[in-house]
């Protein structure tokens, strides 16, 4: 007896695959904003504070 070979997935199988892709790309997306956080990035030492009243009045 021959066995028939079932060239189509089931509808469950392709599911649960793209279900597993998207469940690792969204942990590796939220370890990735972790990881960038704990970088320090250089930051202005001086607070920069901009007149800019002349230019509305002469708007």
């Amino acid at each position: 007896m021959q066995l028939k070979y079932n060239r189509q997935p089931s509808l469950g199988s392709s599911l649960l695959k793209t279900l597993i892709k998207l469940l690792i790309v969204c942990v590796i997306f939220i370890v990735s904003i972790f990881l960038i956080e704990k970088i320090k990035f250089p930051s202005p030492e001086k607070n920069y504070e901009i007149d800019i009243t002349n230019d509305i009045k002469k708007l």
